[in-house]
This record gives C-alpha cells, sequence and structure tokens, in this order.
C-alpha cells in the first residue's frame, strides 16, 4: 500500500519569485484591518465592555424582531442598547450598559436585569430568556488591559526566543509575521462585528502558538541549509527551505482545518468566534511563515556566515598538518 503523498518529493515552487506583490497585499490588508478596527471598533462581549447581556430565544418566530427589542429597551432609560442576532435567526442577544449607580452593586444590576426580562417578556409572547449576567466596567477594563498584556507579552517573548535561537534578523521577521497574524485577525472581528471576548484572546493566543510552530520549522531548515550552501544565493535558498518543508505544512494544516470543520459548521455559537478566528489563523499563519518571515531575511541581510562555526587556531593547524590547507 503506497502512501498518500500531497506534496511530491521533487517540488520546486518558487514562491520569493512572487515576494514582493504579496508583501505589498499584506501590508495594505494590515492597514486595513486596523482602520477597521479604529472607525468601527470591535464588538467587545460583556466580558469586556461590562454592563448586562441578556440572551433569549424567539420561540415561535423565524427571525427575531431586532429592531422592535432595540426600541423596547431604549424606552426603559437604561442606555443605547446592543441587539445582535446570534446562533440562529430566531435568538438575540441584548447588551446594555449600567448606570455608575449600579456599577459594584450586584442587587441593582440584577434589579435592572429583571425590570428588561419583565418588559421583554409582556412585550412579546414568544420571549424566552436564555440567561443573564453582568460585569462591571471596571473589571471589563482590567479584563481588556490584561488581555492586551498578554497578546503583547506573548508576541515579544516569541521574537525574543527566535533571536537568542538564530539571529536577530529571524527574531524581527518572526515577529513581523506574527503582528501580521494577530492584525488580520482584529481586522476580521471588526469586519464582521463579531463578538469580541475573552474566547477570542484564547484563538488568538493559539494563531500566535501556531505560527510560531510553522515559522520555527522553516527557520531550523533555513539554518540548517544555509551551513550546506554556503554560496547559494539567498532567495534560491529560502526557495529550497521552504519547498523542503512544505509537505509538513501542509499535512500539519489540513489536518487541523478537518478538526476544525465540524466546530465551524455544527459547533454551539458561543464557540463560533473563536473557531472562525483559529480558522482564519490557520491560514494566515501558514502564509506569513512562508511570504512574511522568510522574504524578511533577504531585506535584513541575513548572512550565511553566521551560522558556520568560526575555526579555531588548532583545528587549522591540524588541517595543515594533514595537508588540507
Amino acid at each position: 500500500m503506497k502512501l498518500l503523498k500531497l506534496v511530491p518529493d521533487d517540488t520546486n515552487i518558487r514562491f520569493l519569485r512572487w515576494r514582493m506583490p504579496f508583501y505589498v497585499v499584506s501590508i495594505l490588508l494590515i492597514v486595513a484591518s486596523w482602520g477597521l478596527v479604529m472607525t468601527k471598533g470591535l464588538n467587545y462581549g460583556v466580558d469586556f465592555a461590562g454592563g448586562l447581556n441578556i440572551t433569549a430565544t424567539f420561540t415561535e418566530s423565524s427571525e427575531a424582531p431586532v429592531g422592535e427589542l432595540r426600541d423596547t429597551v431604549a424606552g426603559l432609560g437604561y442606555g443605547e442598547p446592543v441587539v445582535q442576532r446570534f446562533g440562529e435567526n430566531n435568538q438575540v442577544a441584548i447588551r446594555v450598559p449600567l448606570p455608575e449607580s449600579a456599577e459594584g452593586n450586584p442587587e441593582a444590576a440584577q434589579t435592572i436585569a429583571n425590570a428588561i426580562v419583565a418588559e421583554l417578556d409582556s412585550s412579546f409572547a414568544d420571549f424566552r430568556l436564555d440567561g443573564n449576567e453582568n460585569v462591571s466596567g471596571k473589571v471589563s477594563e482590567e479584563f481588556r488591559g490584561d488581555a492586551a498584556f498578554a497578546l503583547l507579552a506573548a508576541m515579544l517573548a516569541v521574537a525574543l526566543y527566535i533571536w537568542v535561537r538564530f539571529e536577530w534578523q529571524f527574531g524581527v521577521g518572526g515577529l513581523f509575521a506574527l503582528f501580521h497574524d494577530v492584525s488580520l485577525t482584529l481586522g476580521m472581528f471588526a469586519l464582521f462585528q463579531m463578538e469580541f471576548s475573552l474566547q477570542s484572546i484564547a484563538a488568538i493566543l493559539a494563531i500566535i502558538g501556531y505560527s510560531l510552530n510553522d515559522t520555527i520549522v522553516i527557520y531550523d531548515r533555513i539554518r540548517e541549509n544555509m551551513k550546506k550552501y554556503r554560496k547559494m544565493p539567498l532567495p534560491e535558498l529560502l526557495d529550497l527551505s521552504v519547498n523542503e518543508t512544505l509537505a509538513r505544512t501542509v499535512m500539519t494544516s489540513l489536518t487541523l482545518f478537518i478538526a476544525l470543520i465540524p466546530l465551524l459548521l455544527f459547533g454551539p455559537p458561543s464557540l463560533f468566534g473563536m473557531v472562525a478566528a483559529i480558522t482564519l489563523g490557520l491560514f494566515v499563519g501558514t502564509y506569513s511563515s512562508v511570504y512574511m518571515a522568510a522574504p524578511i531575511l533577504i531585506w535584513l541581510g541575513v548572512d550565511s556566515n553566521s551560522f558556520v562555526p568560526q575555526e579555531s587556531a588548532a583545528d587549522r593547524q591540524e588541517k595543515i598538518a594533514r595537508g588540507e590547507v
């Protein structure tokens, strides 16, 4: 029985031939992603935004009356609510900011939640409460700060690790690839206004881990080939290294993607944002390892001599004695 090979052993794709167009496209995507984050903003979940989060289902309707819900809740005078469908079309999440008097007061927050639920229950015959929770603004602000620090610390730690293991150029390349992946993921959340919560942070950290793993494999092969082919032009050496690791990259990505498909299609709505982010990160992480982390080494002036051990005086004398010099 022959083993299935998705990538032939003699694969020789000239990836670096298109490095400039891909770099331009990637930079434009990064700028567009941050533009969306700055203009549209992230749709913070109750973890990060604070306030009340009420989830409900309309049992006899095919679609939840989002507009009527928004007007009904706004009429209670607790602030401008955010009403969004999630999961099925008849399921909604209603987020209402807490007044200052209710901040840090669970009883006051629960009183407001009860008032909102009672009003919705009387206004909509098929309204069914699924759950409600509240997070204070102070706690949510701390969550946002901690989450941003966790992402930044993870990226810097990765860059430092690559720098120590290889050379500083590799650290810069790895950090830029991670910045690319995180930026595009945040852009997706801003574009589609998917809820951004602690689960989303976990997804981004998973993307960082996956992208790092793929980048390290390619960097390891680049270092090995620099020792073997000292006179080979760097673009050709990078192409060779990427092609030699391509089978491993394809199999790893395909295996993970197969595992994500059932979660993406049939998983619970509460996990959709996290799974969608990991799925996007699977593709952008693989892409960035090839077209972000590798080509940047050319512009940073990586030298193959950095990976060749320096010959000691004793070794040179031994070679002279053997007639090798």
